[in-house]
Parts: structure tokens; sequence; C-alpha cells
């Protein structure tokens, strides 16, 4: 699918996949009945998207204003990050997310790879396919960004989970945590 560029003094710019190509229509009406698969929007931080984050790792305190200004951030770079959510329509809950940040390298002739991060559904709505929805518009995204490989790192024990996805085991994962 071609790639979109819409060019503005605004600071909503975005170069990015075309918006029909960020979520297939096979991928879209594979979702059970009732969700929907989306890009993140400012309003979903009264629908539950943090504390469906907090069922994978740490929030913190993220007030409506820092979780603005990280949309507005994410926004003004959206050829570079691209949250996306699952909503429950009968309730308009954010039961799902994930989202694919694309690296520029200098490596294989200036290209692109793209890693998916924060990738969560609900305790209460597992067992729905919903997480490989997320994975397959990520990598959807992220093919169609140009990128030459998508990665991300798990743990243990969604190692499975991540390999019927596609993936394979690639090295080995390193961190180096600081206070703040």
């Amino acid at each position: 699918m071609p790639i979109v560029r819409t060019v503005s003094n605004k600071a909503e710019s975005m170069i990015m996949p075309a918006k029909s190509s960020l979520i297939s229509d096979a991928i879209q009406s594979q979702l059970p009945d009732g969700y929907s698969i989306r890009k993140l929007q400012l309003e979903d931080y009264d629908k539950g998207l943090l504390s469906n984050l907090a069922q994978l790792s740490t929030v913190g305190d993220a007030s409506k204003a820092a979780f603005e200004e990280m949309f507005n951030y994410m926004q003004a770079h959206s050829d570079t990050y691209y949250p996306m959510v699952v909503e429950e329509l009968a309730t308009g809950n954010i039961v799902g997310s994930g989202t694919v940040f694309i690296e520029r390298k200098f490596l294989h002739g200036c290209g692109k790879a793209a890693h998916i991060e924060d990738v969560v559904v609900s305790s209460s709505m597992r067992g729905k396919s919903l997480g490989k929805h997320i994975i397959e518009t990520l990598k959807n995204i992220s093919k169609e960004s140009g990128c030459y490989k998508v990665i991300l790192d798990c743990a243990e024990h969604n190692v499975a989970f991540y390999e019927k996805c596609g993936f394979s085991m690639k090295g080995s994962q390193m961190a180096c945590y600081f206070d703040h």
C-alpha cells in the first residue's frame, strides 16, 4: 500500500502509512464481534487505557495533563509512533493496546527497524485472540512503513505466544535501569 504524506505548517503534520493500511480489513474483520482496533485517541485516558497498561507494568503517576503531553508528542511524531488500542464497543472501554515505533538506522542502507512495545490485553478479555490482532496490526504498520524487521522483548512465559505470531528467538535482552 502507498505511503501518504500529508504536509502542513501545523504541529499535527503526518508522514505515515495511509489510514486504510494501518488496520487491514482482514484483521478488522477477524476481530470478535463488539471489538474494534484503532489508533489511540486523547479520550482513551478516560476509557481505561492506563489501568489496562498497569496489568503489564508500573504506570506510575500519569496525570491527564501528562498523558495529553505524551499523546501530543506522539502525534507530532506520527511517522515514528503508532499507538493502537482495542476498544470494547458496548462499553467504550480500552481492553487491549500496543505500540510500534520506527527507528531510523544507518544499517541496511539507512533502513528502518520497528520495535513493538507495551502489548497488553485486559485479563478479563484474554482468550479472544485480541493480542494476536494487536500484533498483526503492529506488524502490518511496520511492513507498510518500509521496515526491514520488527523486534520485541517479552517475558519468558510469553515466548510461545509471540512464536505463534511469527516471531523467533534472536539474541538476549539486556536492561540498565535508572532511578528517577
